[in-house]
């Protein structure tokens, strides 16, 4: 954190309830921070620099090269989201770009600027190019990948002898599609984007990792984080921080609910197929890995009489933090403890914050109490979540948590084994690109390096381990 930010503007940084991390960012990592600062309070919105950037965006003349861009656009939920940009802030940091969003309305006022003195969010009013960001055809037309098929062209070499060249460009790495903008993750793709002053993202995707196997950014990103699962742990505590609004949610629900526990454990059920997948399995599931297959929800003394009370003398007290969609996990679970005692004795309490039913789109309570859901399950000592959920991705990555993950259930049965401890506390690189870049062949992502290994919830995806 920089030492110029302040307090009445962003509480959640000085108030957070999260255990102290005991994973050390580099010194190295902490200097780009601060050189990132100044380069943003330089060229960002507002400035001299960025009003000569905008003014030059749309003329083929020299353009300033000082100040160089990178827009992000969202897709997908929150989660997808906020990978996404710290995956797009790692891009920032190693070819000194400075990061603008695109931020629509359902994501106004959940997180607090992040550098100190400026603005990361893009003034689209006054954005020139603002109708193309969602014109399909200007995005393929001006793509990396239609500039690396037609780069070689007579037209391209006679615009580049007369110093002319595309203002911008648009790098698509949404999951399954544009599958010829994967040049991106090649040496020969950032060298032929290295001079473009603007540069706009769409990805929904965690691609991080893609950097660490890039002999362009290899040896940089590895000395900025020598711990390599430590990559969204710094960059999305660096970033991330509640709004004063989100933070309220937050810290009325953790006071009320989760302040005086001695253990709090998180559950967060993302059901991707409810119509195909019955509640019973699903409840069967959780309980079968938490419960049965390990000790993570204290056990129910089923010999004992229902009403047998527990005293809770020379006891501990644990919280239940369950975060889903629905509400009948909850009550199920809340009906469990409520109805039996435990094996310790031990004092429960089981707690949901919300249950919208279905994700809402477009709306912006929905992604606060989703933040807000987030930030909670990430102050907990131990973590249950869903296979391919990026919900569950941020709140492991922000609390520092390697969680167990509920391998997903594609009818009414239940997986055998219901869970598995992921490999670290990285969120998964759900589509890494398949191909060498050198000989086009099909290559494992999974094979390239020690530290880049198959993800448990997503077999062909990858994360960064130790």
């Amino acid at each position: 954190m920089s030492p110029e930010a302040d307090e009445p503007s962003c509480l959640s940084r000085h108030q957070s309830y999260r255990k102290h991390s005991p994973h050390k960012p580099s010194s190295y990592l902490i200097s780009k921070l601060r050189k990132y600062e100044d380069l943003h309070r330089q060229c960002g919105p507002g400035t001299k620099s960025y009003k000569r950037a905008i003014r030059k965006l749309t003329k083929l003349d020299r353009v300033d090269q000082y100040c160089k861009y990178v827009i992000w656009l969202p897709a997908n939920g929150l989660g997808n989201r906020m990978i996404s940009i710290a995956s797009t802030f790692l891009f920032a940091l190693l070819t000194e770009r400075v990061l603008l969003l695109h931020q629509r309305p359902d994501m106004e006022d959940l997180f607090c600027e992040p550098f100190p003195n400026s603005s990361w969010v893009l003034p689209v009013d006054k954005f020139p190019l603002q109708k193309e960001f969602w014109d399909e055809k200007d995005r393929h037309s001006h793509s990396i990948g239609s500039l690396m098929q037609k780069g070689n062209s007579s037209a391209a070499r006679n615009e580049s002898s007369r110093g002319q060249a595309s203002s911008y460009l648009f790098v698509n790495v949404n999951h399954g599609r544009y599958d010829g903008d994967n040049v991106f993750y090649c040496d020969r793709g950032q060298a032929s984007i290295e001079k473009i002053p603007w540069l706009i993202m769409l990805s929904d995707q965690y691609y991080a990792p893609a950097f660490f196997v890039m002999k362009r950014f290899e040896k940089e990103v590895i000395k900025m984080f020598p711990e390599k699962q430590t990559v969204f742990h710094h960059l999305g505590r660096y970033l991330f921080h509640p709004s004063n609004q989100a933070w309220g949610l937050i810290k009325r629900f953790y006071r009320a609910y989760l302040e005086k526990a001695d253990q709090r454990i998180g559950l967060q059920i993302r059901v991707f197929n409810p119509k195909t997948v019955p509640f019973q399995t699903v409840m069967d599931q959780i309980l079968k890995c938490s419960s049965k297959e390990n000790n993570i929800l204290p056990k129910l003394d089923d010999a004992k009489p229902v009403g047998t009370s527990q005293s809770g003398n020379g006891t501990s007290s644990k919280a239940i933090l369950a975060v889903s969609l629905y509400s009948e996990y909850y009550e199920h679970i809340k009906n469990m403890y409520w109805t039996k005692p435990t094996v310790e004795g031990d004092v429960i309490g089981v707690y949901q914050p919300s249950h919208e039913e279905y994700q809402k789109f477009g709306d912006n309570m929905h992604n606060m109490k989703a933040w807000a859901e987030i930030s909670l399950l990430s102050t907990c000592d131990v973590l249950v979540t869903s296979a391919w959920s990026t919900f569950g991705y941020v709140a492991q990555g922000l609390g520092g948590l390697k969680p167990w993950i509920l391998h997903k259930a594609n009818d009414q049965n239940v997986p055998n084994p219901a869970c598995v401890e992921d490999l670290s506390m990285e969120p998964c690189f759900h589509f890494p690109p398949t191909c060498d870049c050198d000989t086009d062949e099909k290559v494992d992502a999974g094979a390239l390096v020690p530290y880049l290994r198959h993800c448990k919830d997503l077999n062909w995806g990858v994360k960064l381990v130790e």
